[in-house]
């Protein structure tokens, strides 16, 4: 699966455009600038819905000019990559190349990814104010400690702004101790006087102080209370007695929106109900779900006239509905016609499909009960989540499909990846078997093959790897290809490699795909040195390096390979032992055995040849993965040269010609050797005695000029006797 560029919605990282008639609320923002020109870091506003609370902190932001950057939270960012690549994007102008570089630290986890933002911001010279709407909808314990572990090591030049209906699960007392935390909760956002005489055009309306704080008292001088007082006083007849009826509180505002409010809008209730489904809004999707054609003029007229409706952005594009009206909305949506909501989500995603928002798409088409045409979705889209770190939001969305899964073959093959980037192994087979016969368009036939090599590879077994990629389908993927070449390179077939990994360098041209640009002449390196040509692997190897650190995948696993030939290749001491090292530390993030063998016995190479205080580790821990893998490849052979080259086993004979033909007897018992199988289980294989295969083995190797079962399975590939 190959690397993709993150995208983030543009109105998820602009602030709201501030509604037409707009009160700048002098003295909570003359406070929160004060707060935070005295050195205090964190700013905690918490209050209930409709408290005025992204208004606020948004005209604070619209008058002080400087550096800011808003993240506006939606349920899909309790994923913590999603998350973070959102704080990145919001950052990004301001901090060039924090998306690049926190994509790129994804792979490290959330400590590196933090450490990142962090390392990124302090080593510019503007001071920058960073908001995070509606941070109440994340949930994740994963994304409260690395915001957590933000507010810890926050720099000097970064104020951070929480806005959220409930307080965040964060050490906050310790922040108040250390006077590092400005405080907004409920009682101070409540309007005074003067505040609520502007907001209900109390001179234009005729309303005295005496019924204005009568509604201040009603509302207790919540900011949607007196929103929705204003907009029914507009037209109302009798002022003084509308001000008795009317009250505040949070259920009976409800009431008043559901029984009352919806009557004042009569020629748009239709319309406002229908766009309820909708979590943002523009004029052409309103158009497709309505069947109208002034959308855009509509919304801008709402939006304008209305505060419960929210432009997202500076041009009048995109909307969405306050909180409040939008829970009403959807409530009475399903009160009144729940098949025309299941419709209404079906046509948004197909709208959204259209227009390339897969991730809308697949929420609406959820909704809808679409649940095939939602996993077509999620199986072409796994690839763009996943190389983004995003497995939790792949498998939230797949856990949602339900059984739909089961019968589904992009499902089940994303199933497969999902096991196997998280190291489950008999479960990513399991997925494997249950996708093959689902596959029978074969249109995820080149996934299914590759992950299957991928899988086996992980597991140490290169003869079932090989067999996994045999009579597939022509590669068309970069990724395919890739993987086609690479376990060929990693079985020693280097001439069956090469081609191969010429396909996938020029798919990946084609298209580009940086990450397969990247790791592919890794695998020619691999098969270079191999074969004795150590400055063309040199060459590969550090030019597949520096176009990694350009695209920033220096971090991916897969460059372990790049750094393990740099090891090999290089003759300055301290050169040698830190490629070794980092060989060894990228190696270890994947959770192939093979590649953090070969990685491991590179740096034992390294370390014993220049000295290094852990070669003899290395060499124990390559030698005891080795031991667990039915067929370690090259790696094992490279091992093996390892300690006879230092002294520490007996050097193998020379094997460019075989001592013996082997016997037909032998022949057999060679064929079963990759198997995994035991002596005795071969023996009933073949139905002779365990004496007998032990006393064929014996010849074998002697034959192959080779110590042991792993090396002649090695030669005898390479010689194509098996």
């Amino acid at each position: 699966m190959t690397g993709s560029s993150v995208t983030v919605t543009s109105t998820k990282i602009s602030p709201p455009r501030p509604p037409s008639r707009y009160l700048s609320r002098a003295r909570l923002i003359d406070a929160l600038e004060a707060s935070v020109q005295s050195g205090r870091s964190v700013v905690l506003v918490s209050a209930p819905a409709g408290s005025g609370k992204s208004t606020l902190v948004n005209g604070w932001l619209d008058g002080r000019g400087g550096a800011s950057g808003w993240l506006q939270i939606d349920e899909g960012d309790d994923d913590p990559s999603r998350f973070w690549s959102g704080v990145a994007a919001t950052l990004d102008d301001d901090v060039p190349g924090l998306g690049d570089a926190v994509r790129a630290a994804t792979s490290d986890g959330l400590d590196a990814v933090v450490t990142t933002v962090v390392n990124e911001v302090a080593g510019i010279e503007v001071s920058i104010v960073l908001v995070v709407d509606d941070y109440h909808l994340v949930t994740n314990p994963d994304v409260h400690r690395s915001v957590e572990q933000l507010v810890e090591r926050l720099p000097r030049n970064l104020v951070l702004v929480v806005s959220t209906r409930v307080d965040p699960p964060f050490r906050l007392g310790r922040l108040r101790v250390r006077d590092q935390l400005t405080e907004v909760r409920a009682d101070d956002l409540r309007f005074d006087l003067d505040e609520a005489r502007w907001l209900l055009d109390a001179d234009i309306v005729g309303l005295g102080n005496v019924a204005v704080d009568r509604l201040l008292q009603r509302t207790e001088g919540w900011a949607a209370g007196l929103v929705l007082a204003a907009l029914s006083l507009r037209k109302s007849a009798d002022v003084d007695a509308f001000v008795d009826s009317f009250h505040g509180d949070d259920q009976l505002v409800a009431d008043y929106l559901a029984d009352e409010f919806l009557e004042t809008l009569l020629d748009d209730r239709d319309r406002l109900l229908d766009a309820s489904v909708l979590e943002r809004m523009s004029g052409p999707l309103i158009d497709e779900l309505t069947g109208g054609d002034d959308g855009a003029r509509w919304l801008q007229s709402i939006a304008a006239s209305n505060q419960l409706v929210i432009s997202l952005d500076r041009n009048g594009t995109w909307f969405r509905f306050h909180h409040l009206l939008r829970d009403m909305l959807r409530l009475e949506a399903q009160r009144t016609a729940p098949e025309r909501v299941a419709e209404l989500h079906r046509i948004a995603g197909d709208w959204h499909d259209r227009a390339g928002s897969a991730d809308e798409a697949i929420e609406h088409l959820l909704q809808a009960g679409e649940s095939e045409r939602a996993a077509d979705l999620i199986a072409a889209n796994a690839t763009r989540l996943l190389n983004r770190g995003q497995t939790f939001t792949v498998t939230r969305l797949l856990d949602r499909l339900g059984d739909t899964a089961q019968h589904h073959g992009g499902a089940a093959t994303v199933w497969g990846w999902i096991c196997f980037v998280t190291g489950r192994f008999a479960e990513a087979k399991t997925w494997l078997e249950r996708a093959r016969p689902l596959d029978t368009d074969e249109d995820d036939t080149g996934l299914i093959e590759a992950l299957a090599i991928m899988v086996h590879t992980a597991d140490g077994d290169i003869t079932s790897a090989l067999r996994a990629a045999e009579n597939g389908p022509p590669a068309v993927h970069p990724t395919h290809a890739m993987v086609l070449g690479g376990v060929r390179a990693l079985a020693g077939l280097f001439d069956e490699a090469a081609p191969l990994l010429d396909t996938a360098r020029e798919l990946a041209e084609a298209r580009p795909d940086y990450f397969a640009l990247a790791v592919n002449p890794l695998y020619q390196a691999i098969a270079e040195i191999e074969q004795g040509r150590t400055t063309r692997a040199h060459e590969l190897a550090t030019n597949a390096l520096a176009f990694a650190d350009t695209h920033r995948f220096h971090n991916a696993a897969h460059m372990a390979l790049g750094h393990s030939v740099l090891a090999r290749t290089c003759d300055d001491r301290a050169t040698a032992l830190e490629a070794a090292s980092r060989g060894v530390e990228l190696a270890r993030r994947s959770p192939e055995k093979i590649m953090l063998a070969y990685a491991l016995a590179a740096a034992a190479d390294a370390g014993l040849e220049h000295g290094g205080p852990s070669a003899d580790d290395h060499l124990s821990e390559a030698r005891s993965i080795v031991a667990t893998c039915v067929d370690p490849g090259v790696a094992g052979t490279y091992l093996g040269r390892v300690e006879a080259r230092h002294g520490l086993a007996e050097r193998p004979a020379a094997n460019a010609d075989l001592v013996e033909e082997l016997s037909d007897r032998e022949l057999s018992v060679l064929r079963f050797l990759p198997s995994g199988l035991s002596q005795r289980e071969i023996a009933g294989e073949l139905y002779v005695s365990l004496n007998t295969v032990k006393t064929h083995c014996k010849a074998i190797y002697r034959k192959l000029g080779v110590d042991g079962r792993q090396a002649a399975v090695q030669v005898a590939r390479e010689r194509g006797l098996t």
